[in-house]
């Protein structure tokens, strides 16, 4: 049997016997712009008038105007849950439109029992739906079947549509450097399309001044073939992406780039390389964060390692950790929330991943990592979810509201990564840390909107140590 819940809303119908004639009712709802967006993605309708403003200004209506169908949604609604309510057939409908329903208008719709027919125990409703001006913008006529047994029953919470735009998150994205000055960026490698095309896609949007460090003759071939336009960009031609890595790492060094950007070579080649440049090393171990833009949580989440460190030390865990604190710092959050994962959420010493994160919690209580909330160990769910936490009762502010997500290993990370990007729809960008120099680090697999976001990651990065050495030279004078 199943017991209802003891803060339970109802709902209860009105029977045939108890309408009569004159007998209304109302609700209220404003619309809104995820409103348009729900209904077009559960109707198919994806009318330019109702999600493209820029059309929808060239229209008669001069903006955006909500789905016709809606306000008639919102007329069954009534009928469903309030007046008859459950148990009422709807037997069919006559609308008018006379006004457009705009973004924030408030509707008041009301239905009123106009006729009654004993006999076929039917009515006819007279509808109408009015904004906050009084204005009418739709009406109509009804014909139902109401419920003829009175029924009281709990009220359901409808599935929530969640609203997942990767273009607007992206463009939320590269409104962070609006008003920062493009960064010289040493592109190494780029031969293949996806990542000559990301470079110069970066530079379009004034992120990057792209150095292009290849053989010219294979980097021009990619481009008159792929129509990628090199307008702007600076040509430096070696033979191999050996000598690519070597250039880009000692311009690094020399402060003539201020950012790298894998090209089209082993990840590996590159970092070599700049390892090889004392004056590139920090004393704190490299790593690689993962930014993730998810349909269903509500901020952006990084998750590190989950590209260079195959199986971590404790002592390295702690530059990953850091390292990441201090990107989440750069990307305006304060004290951002670190869950450190495991498969459960409790420390067993058969599990090594929970004791180095135990471990790593009691070295941020003792100020060995600083700058951010570090919880431990953590299973996944317990990590992202809050009613998962609150079902094992753990008591944690990082619980369910995680910024970082550190993996315990590589193969982990990895997989997680993947799993968020291709069945999540997680879109994501990433870049290494670490070193003197932000390193964009992009796949083969990346998109143009990944590849560009990943070069304004480095970007953001490249603008923080600009304001750090300052900083430092002012305390120092």
């Amino acid at each position: 049997m199943n017991m209802p819940t003891p803060t339970a809303e109802w709902m209860e119908n009105v029977t045939f016997d108890e309408m009569s004639v004159g007998q209304s009712a109302r609700l209220l709802r404003t619309v809104t712009q995820a409103d348009i967006e729900a209904f077009a993605a559960v109707s198919g309708d994806i009318n330019p008038a109702h999600l493209n403003p820029e059309y929808a200004d060239a229209t008669m209506f001069h903006g955006v105007i909500a789905h016709g169908m809606l306000g008639a949604a919102l007329i069954s609604a009534l009928f469903g849950t309030k007046f008859p309510g459950p148990g009422t057939i709807y037997l069919g409908q006559e609308l008018k439109f006379t006004k457009p329903v705009r973004i924030g208008d408030t509707l008041t719709v009301s239905a009123t029992v106009s006729e009654k027919d004993e006999e076929k125990k039917r009515v006819k409703m007279s509808c109408l739906v009015t904004n906050q001006k009084g204005e009418t913008v739709l009406k109509g006529d009804a014909n139902l079947m109401p419920p003829t047994t009175k029924v009281r029953v709990e009220k359901i919470n409808a599935p929530q549509i969640q609203l997942f735009d990767p273009e607007a998150r992206f463009n939320d994205l590269l409104a962070r450097a609006e008003g920062l000055e493009a960064v010289r960026c040493a592109v190494v490698h780029p031969c293949d399309e996806g990542s000559l095309s990301g470079a110069m896609d970066a530079a379009r949007h004034k992120l990057i001044v792209p150095v292009l460090i290849g053989p010219e003759v294979r980097i021009r071939q990619i481009a008159a073939e792929f129509e990628i336009d090199l307008t702007g960009a600076e040509i430096i031609s070696v033979e191999h992406s050996h000598a690519a890595a070597e250039l880009a790492a000692s311009m690094a060094a020399k402060g003539q780039v201020e950012v790298l950007m894998k090209g089209s070579l082993h990840t590996d080649e590159l970092l070599h390389a700049v390892l090889l440049q004392p004056s590139l090393r920090t004393g704190r171990r490299m790593s690689h964060v993962f930014r993730f833009d998810v349909p269903l949580y509500p901020k952006p989440l990084l998750i590190t390692d989950a590209a260079l460190n195959i199986q971590p030390t404790l002592a390295e865990k702690v530059d990953i950790i850091q390292n990441a604190i201090n990107f989440a710092h750069v990307m305006g959050v304060a004290n951002p929330k670190v869950a450190i994962l495991a498969a459960v959420e409790t420390v067993s010493p058969n599990m090594p991943s929970t004791l180095d994160a135990a471990a790593l919690c009691k070295m941020a209580d003792r100020g060995q990592i600083k700058g951010g909330v570090l919880d431990g160990p953590l299973a996944f769910d317990n990590a992202i979810s809050r009613h998962a936490a609150d079902i094992k009762h753990i008591k944690s502010v990082v619980a369910g509201d995680a910024d970082i997500l550190a993996v315990p290993d590589l193969e982990s990370g990895n997989m997680l990564a993947k799993q968020l990007e291709y069945l999540a729809g997680a879109s994501g960008s990433g870049l290494v840390l670490g070193a003197r120099v932000p390193i964009a680090l992009t796949s083969r697999a990346d998109g143009p909107m990944s590849r560009v976001a990943s070069a304004l990651l480095a970007v953001l990065a490249a603008h923080a140590a600009r304001a750090a050495k300052v900083a430092a030279s002012t305390t120092a004078v």
